[in-house]
């Protein structure tokens, strides 16, 4: 699995990108977050985090298989 990342997650984990062995691969979009959490700490701060799999955004009960492409989505801030 390829989890993409972008903005303040990017810099968190300090790479654009995650890959995740198969036989690791989390269930589900909130099995994800999880394992990120584990992982990178600093994700836990986010308020909000939006995921897209496979080009659509999706909820934590959204099921993910190793063959899907993530992206987490950091909150947009501006003015």
């Amino acid at each position: 699995m390829e989890v993409l990342l972008f903005g303040i997650t990017r810099d968190i984990v300090g790479s654009d990108k995650i890959s995740i062995a198969s036989e690791e691969s989390p269930e589900t979009v909130a099995h994800l977050k999880e394992w990120l959490e584990q992982r990178y700490g600093g994700l836990s701060a986010l308020r909000s985090l939006a995921v897209a799999v496979d080009n659509e955004y999706a909820d934590d009960s959204t099921a993910l298989t190793s063959s899907m492409e993530v992206a987490l989505i950091p909150p947009v801030s501006g003015g």
